[in-house]
């Protein structure tokens, strides 16, 4: 099933219901309010949606069912694919149940790519299109309006969006359904074990007596730069701010959902569950809102333990 394209696009004032406050959704609803959509919210968190409201005139939703009666789209900024099914399609309460048609779903969540997939064709069955568009970027870019928005679904539908993803950031398409989220836990993949990496290099190094920011410094002028030595390492570990925003138990959800991935696939998977397993450890003995970048002092711990 697939939207005609030439329905007019998503542009202000179209009304738009956005359920998920937390850290990045927050910031996103407010651009998006900003920006002069007609915005309805929902969150558990009942003093972050009154709070929300109070500072962007946006409203607060009596219910999901009426959240979606209420919207033209509307987008899911959930913890993981369990709450967005809930959010979406639970007993009582849900989304689908008041939505009209030809209103649109977009779920901004991290979920399993492989459960998107089923959800997604339980969502067309009852006719309405869901395109999956998790982001990378973090609270502050969320804030900027700098994300990067990897978006999976028919293409003319998320084109038809795409005034809305642009007021959030920059948007790629990334192929079919559930290519979105494939495309973030391959992402976080990669970014955690940047970390991870260059967390150890630095550790060893620091114990033969290298100063760690030296050692940052030349690592970003030679080969072994990356995102994490560029940008994590002097703002947050370094100064030991351990304040970049993104919880360490979503890297850890992420890298599980990347360890699934590759296992439906049969690709190699020995980095994927090795670091997996490490970003595990680390949440259960930091805990789950311990910054991301808190994984440098989880195994430099190892260190002292083991001395």
């Amino acid at each position: 099933m697939t939207q005609n394209s030439s329905i007019n696009s998503f542009t202000p004032p179209t009304a738009i219901g956005f359920v998920g406050l937390g850290n990045m959704g927050y910031a996103m609803a407010n651009r998006l309010a900003e920006a002069g959509y007609t915005v309805t919210v929902a969150d558990l968190n009942q003093g972050a949606v009154k709070q929300f409201c109070a500072e962007s005139g946006a409203t607060a939703a009596d219910s999901l069912q009426a959240l979606g009666a209420q919207s033209d789209l509307v987008i899911t900024m959930l913890p993981e694919g369990n709450a967005v099914r809930k959010v979406l399609l639970g007993e009582g309460d849900n989304v689908v149940s008041g939505l009209k048609d030809g209103a649109v779903l977009i779920d901004m969540s991290s979920c399993s790519p492989v459960d998107t997939r089923v959800l997604g064709e339980e969502l067309l069955a009852q006719g309405f299109v869901m395109i999956d568009a998790p982001v990378s970027g973090g609270k502050y870019k969320a804030a900027d309006g700098q994300l990067a928005i990897m978006a999976g679904g028919d293409l003319e539908i998320v084109e038809r969006c795409r005034p809305v993803f642009e007021i959030l950031g920059k948007l790629f398409h990334t192929g079919g359904p559930a290519s979105g989220h494939a495309m973030k836990a391959m992402n976080n993949f990669l970014s955690a074990g940047t970390l991870a990496l260059t967390a150890e290099a630095v550790i060893t190094g620091s114990k033969f007596g290298l100063d760690p920011e030296v050692m940052v410094n030349i690592i970003n002028a030679s080969t072994g730069r990356s995102n994490s030595s560029e940008d994590k390492f002097p703002k947050f570990v370094l100064p030991k701010t351990f304040n970049s925003g993104f919880y360490l138990g979503l890297m850890a959800k992420d890298l599980r959902f990347a360890v699934d991935l590759a296992e439906s696939e049969n690709t190699p998977n020995g980095f994927i569950n090795l670091l997996s397993g490490i970003y595990d450890k680390a949440e259960k003995d930091l805990g789950f809102e311990a910054d991301n970048t808190e994984l440098f002092n989880y195994l430099e711990s190892l260190v002292e333990s083991e001395e």
